[in-house]
């Protein structure tokens, strides 16, 4: 055992294309990696989890089953799902952040449905008008914090400043950085370019001085190079840059392939270089980076990829643990009443 206070994470275990086993063995990977430190509520079909249970060899002091053969769809729409969902695994994994019996929830489900339970359930922080979804990236000068991914396409200017400071808070927890850097996603640099809602949370941004450190204007090319700590966006253009890295990043990895199996010489010098390129795989592992954030809220829900393996969801989970540790919702809840000058009211209360 370690000196460490149990964490109580809630884990919907139907959610995803490989659930529930990617699901059950990437709890047991997290419990096995902190032995003692944990205890999953593992929502789902009792009758499917408990072989797959047995299989992996998850320790019975460390989870509980909460039992319900109903579970959120792939193609469910959110709006059907708020009407009749109040039975599924999703639903009830959130509640049990709700209720106080968990710290943090983890998904593989339907994004739009996990967005919407958690914002019904869970409510907003004061001084936050709308969630965001915020993603860990890789660039060349290390991870970066980006947000908004796809919870809002249309923000406004506030939507802009407060995705800012949430973003800034969610670095900060996961990396350490004091004060990172802030770069709001636009067509070009200079301080004319892009849409009016832009320019005026950039104005906003600019106001607030040293109260956090806000670069300015970033390109698309600007967000592998690692231009900033933590890059904004409205959700339109957010997702429409996650997938296209993602999609570059695949047909890279398919070309190259396609290259090394193209003679014998180039065969050889995948073998030569071998010892460098694992590492630069699992140093670009997307696996390492799965789990989005939906901050802005007043619990901790963290989305893992749908298509994601064990090890995936293990890192999401990972995730989750690291936020809930350092209590980030508190944290981003007096981040935005110090930087807007807001009384840090107590909002803890059910919304």
């Amino acid at each position: 055992m370690t000196g460490k206070e149990t964490l109580i994470l809630s884990i919907d275990a139907m959610g995803g294309d490989n659930a529930p086993r990617c699901i059950i063995e990437g709890v047991s990977m997290v419990a096995k990696d902190h032995p003692g430190e944990l205890f999953f509520f593992l929502f789902g079909d009792e009758a499917k989890l408990t072989p797959i249970i047995a299989e992996v060899g998850l320790d019975p002091k460390c989870y509980k089953i909460h039992h319900t053969t109903d579970f959120v769809r792939a193609d469910a729409k959110p709006a059907q799902i708020l009407r009749s969902g109040r039975e599924t695994s999703m639903w009830k994994a959130i509640m049990a952040v709700r209720n106080g019996y968990a710290k943090a929830v983890v998904s593989a489900g339907n994004t739009g449905a996990l967005m919407a339970m958690s914002k019904i359930c869970l409510g907003t922080l004061q001084g936050i008008d709308r969630p965001a979804i915020a993603g860990i990236l890789p660039s060349a000068s290390g991870p970066i914090v980006m947000l908004d991914l796809g919870a809002n396409a249309k923000c406004d200017p506030q939507n802009l400043v407060e995705f800012s400071l949430m973003g800034e808070v969610l670095y900060h927890v996961l990396f350490n950085e004091e004060k990172p850097s802030i770069g709001l996603l636009n067509i070009g640099s200079e301080e004319t370019k892009g849409r009016e809602e832009i320019r005026e949370a950039a104005a906003i941004l600019h106001e607030m001085g040293d109260k956090i450190n806000y670069y300015g204007f970033v390109e698309g090319n600007d967000i592998s190079a690692g231009k900033t700590n933590v890059v904004v966006s409205d959700g339109f253009s957010g997702n429409i840059a996650l997938k296209t890295i993602e999609g570059a990043a695949k047909f890279i990895a398919k070309a190259l392939k396609q290259e090394v199996k193209g003679s014998w010489i180039s065969m050889f010098g995948f073998l030569m270089a071998h010892s460098s390129l694992s590492k630069f795989k699992k140093k670009f592992d997307p696996r390492i980076y799965n789990g989005a954030m939906f901050l802005g809220l007043k619990g901790i829900s963290v989305k893992s990829h749908g298509g994601t393996d064990a090890y995936g969801f293990s890192c999401a989970i990972e995730a989750a643990i690291k936020m809930a540790r350092q209590d980030i919702c508190e944290k981003t809840k007096n981040e935005i009443a110090t930087v807007l000058n807001m009384s840090a009211l107590d909002d803890t209360t059910a919304p």
